[in-house]
């Protein structure tokens, strides 16, 4: 079968992590072009990973490369824009959550996506490919909890990471931190249940960091949500965890718990020293879901290899983000805020 031949726009945080997942692990694809616009990035691209084709410029990439492929893994606000562009081209399109930050936008989007139907479009909610969210799922689905009742989700940043996100949201709109971190949740809570939530309340804080306050961001956001069904189900964003990365899922039945993630664990070394009896925890998103990120990428591939449509579709990305879109809403006008079914 023949290989695909991709490119990738961003190289930042995420988007590096996708290229060496892309050269070293994922197969059938050769990695022939990247775009960024920072020389760094396409140094290291270049010089370190071998991508021969570097560009600053997405739309000269595109129209001078022959790719069958693009992992758009670029700020927010421009994926929309580089998706068209993209499945105009006829190229194959992997874009990552969320799909964009105007709905206009989007929406323009979601109707080219429909306009190439023979293309493969994914979006990036790789726990959906989490072995530990997988098991949990069927679990959930066997009935082994009974009747769904509450979910949580937490999805919270060391806060050695602030200066780096502080630097990103004031040079780019993250979108808030709803869209910007508990977009994974929402899509969680809407694949276990299979039910939308139809109303939600948020609040927001700066208590742990002030200063994201003068550039338009929470540090802390909590929103609750009731869905269509009746589960309630809470969400938690941060960006101040101390001792490392906590990405955790509870899911709460009428016959059992379930947690994903309750301890991030780094491995099974128990340290006994001068500061007690320590487990190593994970230090950031990348380390806690290297499996899975590999997994999606390959999932891609064989989507466009097999002529599959990928499980996760345009839809869910635009209820996802139309949701995370309403608690922010809520977090800032102090209001309960109905969603829209559809």
């Amino acid at each position: 079968m023949k290989n695909i031949d991709a490119g990738i726009i961003g190289l930042g945080r995420l988007g590096s992590v996708h290229a060496k997942h892309l050269i070293e692990k994922i197969q059938g694809v050769n990695l022939i072009s990247a775009c960024a616009l920072d020389d760094e990035q396409l140094k290291w691209a270049h010089d370190s990973l071998g991508i021969p084709g570097i560009y600053k410029d997405y739309r000269k990439m595109i129209d001078t490369e022959d790719l069958d492929a693009i992992f758009i893994v670029a700020p927010t606000g421009f994926h929309p824009e580089m998706t068209e562009y993209a499945l105009n081209a006829g190229l194959h399109v992997f874009c990552e959550k969320p799909l964009g930050l105007d709905m206009t936008e989007v929406n323009g989007m979601t109707q080219a996506i429909k306009n190439h139907p023979k293309q493969i479009f994914q979006t990036g909610f790789m726990r959906r490919f989490d072995a530990s969210y997988q098991y949990a799922k069927r679990m959930v689905d066997n009935g082994e909890i009974g009747k769904i009742i509450y979910m949580r989700g937490y999805g919270i940043d060391p806060i050695s990471g602030m200066a780096s996100f502080t630097k990103f949201a004031s040079e780019a709109d993250s979108g808030g931190i709803f869209v910007d971190m508990n977009i994974h949740d929402v899509d969680l809570i809407r694949w276990f249940t299979g039910h939308e939530p139809i109303k939600t309340w948020a609040l927001g804080s700066n208590i742990a960091a002030p200063e994201l306050k003068k550039i338009g961001e929470y540090e802390t956001g909590v929103a609750q949500l009731q869905l269509d069904n009746g589960v309630i189900a809470t969400l938690l964003g941060g960006r101040h965890a101390a001792h490392g990365n906590q990405v955790e899922l509870e899911i709460m039945g009428s016959n059992g718990w379930i947690r994903v993630g309750e301890i991030p664990e780094k491995n099974l070394v128990t340290v006994f020293n001068e500061h007690g009896v320590v487990r190593p925890a994970m230090q950031s998103f990348s380390e806690r879901f290297n499996t899975a990120f590999t997994v999606e990428l390959q999932d891609f591939i064989n989507n466009i290899q097999n002529g599959t449509q990928p499980e996760a579709t345009v839809n869910d990305g635009i209820r996802a983000l139309t949701i995370a879109k309403a608690c922010q809403q809520s977090a800032d006008s102090g209001e309960i805020v109905d969603i829209p079914n559809r």
